[in-house]
């Protein structure tokens, strides 16, 4: 006897006229139908499709244990679902081990936040199986209040509301059109990131969409202690605000075609990873400007919250993005520009001032904030192999020849100075590493100490001690930063590097 076939079938959003023509041909000769439902409820997904049962099917009822995150399980809410879908997959694999074709109901589409997946991904490599898309419910509330979502060359982002608040003002914030399911219990979170993110005006919430019970109002005028499991929020793109930097008048500056007053220019350091390096001064500057501008990885630590406009970049094109910041200050409005780590260590500090050496620019104020460098934490971490005098340098040839670095190599090895190594490769510059190394063993011994960081401050972080011989520059990525020790240089019995203040 052949197995039977397992089918994900979707359903749409509720309403039975929207089930396609397929999903329909396979519901009426199923074998089995299984579809899930909540402690004391009924199942939905039977509700929209009954009326295609054969009159002799078999039906699998997959009851939740539970339907919020409380359990007496001792996995917990993780463990309880888990025991669940291992119980839900042998009750089905019978079936299909029987020789009977199984089709699971999904509301919407199968693989759209939907519990069939989980049956998906303990029964597909068993036996034979397809999946049949359904209309998105997020589809039908959008036809619901007949907005467009997304245009042209609009990013559309669909969000869980049940993502942390500060993450989803952020999502919110940089996105055009934006879709949050997922919502009850945490609507009125969702409401604060929408306003933190200023989406909030615009947002439309939209209830059973497809449903007879349909209907659908502006965000702002639901109760929150009345919405239902099968609910949405739909920000359409075009309620982004859309903030254009001000047009220059020929002739003249901003600041003279505005009549405004110039604002401060504010450079920060973010430090090189956790939130907890971030200073006091950088926090509550961020606190109080009205607009971020940065390389993106950077723009996206920023919190979003309400007032403030974020403004992220490419990694090449640090004058523009000042000019920017500049831009802004001239037209009255308080902004900060970002950096990893500190901003006037190859950060942005430079090119801000590279920047304002324009003349229509004179007259605004820049004010740079120190951040914890990447060559201070990586220096803690292995010991203190920055304790006598060092030397800091970035092996990127992108500003200057590559000529120019090791002459500057070769002059710090020849004055015995410790060597911070910044921007030590990237995908485009793979052989740096191997030429600093080559010109270094011109004036050290291969048993200098070397010490590898990376990640230095985040879940990935890594921190190796090694020598200068033995340095593998196939090892080393655009994540590192290296600090080559001088002839003084030492380790501990615990492996911990360190240089000593004084020379021998």
């Amino acid at each position: 006897m052949s197995a039977g076939r397992l089918w994900g079938v979707g359903l749409g959003p509720g309403d039975p006229e929207l089930i396609t023509l397929k999903a329909a041909r396979l519901i009426e000769s199923a074998d089995v139908i299984a579809y899930h439902q909540g402690v004391g409820k009924q199942s939905n997904a039977r509700r929209i499709a009954v009326g295609l049962f054969p009159a002799d099917v078999v039906e699998e009822v997959l009851q939740y244990p539970v339907t919020t995150g409380t359990t007496d399980h001792p996995g917990g809410y993780a463990g309880a679902m888990a025991e669940f879908y291992e119980e839900c997959a042998t009750r089905l694999g019978d079936h299909l081990e029987a020789g009977r074709d199984v089709v699971i109901l999904a509301e919407g589409d199968p693989l759209f936040y939907g519990s069939y997946m989980y049956m998906h991904d303990r029964l597909a490599d068993r036996f034979e199986t397809e999946v049949v898309p359904g209309v998105p419910a997020f589809a039908a509330a959008t036809a619901a209040v007949a907005s467009p979502l997304v245009r042209l060359t609009d990013v559309l982002t669909i969000l869980p509301g049940t993502l942390p608040e500060p993450e989803l003002a952020r999502r919110l914030a940089d996105t055009d059109g934006a879709i949050i399911m997922k919502l009850g219990r945490t609507f009125p979170a969702v409401v604060s990131a929408l306003r933190q993110a200023g989406r909030l005006d615009g947002a439309l919430y939209v209830e059973r969409a497809s449903m007879p019970e349909q209907r659908w109002m502006p965000v702002a005028d639901v109760d929150p202690t009345s919405v239902p499991y099968f609910s949405l929020i739909v920000v359409p793109g075009d309620t982004k605000p859309r903030r254009a930097l001000p047009e220059p008048v020929e002739g003249t500056s901003f600041r003279q075609a505005r009549g405004a007053t110039a604002a401060e220019v504010l450079v920060v350091g973010l430090g090189p990873g956790p939130d907890r390096w971030i200073t006091p001064e950088v926090a509550e500057a961020l606190a109080e400007v009205e607009h971020v501008i940065g390389y993106a990885p950077y723009v996206d630590r920023v919190p979003q919250r309400e007032g403030l406009t974020r403004h992220a970049s490419g990694n090449t094109v640090e004058v523009d993005r000042a000019r920017a910041a500049l831009d802004l200050a001239l037209d009255g409005q308080r902004v900060a520009v970002v950096s990893g780590g500190d901003s006037g260590i190859f950060g942005m500090a430079a090119a801000v001032f590279e920047a304002a050496e324009d003349p229509a620019y004179a007259g605004v104020p820049i004010r740079v904030l120190p951040g914890l460098s990447a060559v201070q934490v990586v220096a803690a971490r292995a010991g203190a192999p920055i304790g006598g005098d060092f030397a800091v340098m970035s092996l990127s040839d992108r500003l200057k020849p590559w000529e120019l670095i090791e002459t500057r190599l070769r002059a710090v090895a020849q004055a015995d100075l410790v060597l911070a190594v910044y921007n030590p490769r990237s995908r485009s510059r793979t052989t740096q590493v191997a030429d600093m190394q080559r010109v270094l063993l011109e004036h050290r011994a291969a048993e200098t100490v070397v010490v590898v960081g990376r990640d230095v401050g985040r879940a990935e972080e890594s921190l190796v001690v090694t020598t200068l011989g033995d340095l593998d520059p196939e090892s080393i990525d655009m994540k590192c930063l290296l600090i080559v020790g001088a002839s003084g240089t030492r380790t501990t019995p615990a492996g911990q590097a360190w240089t000593p203040r004084f020379v021998d």
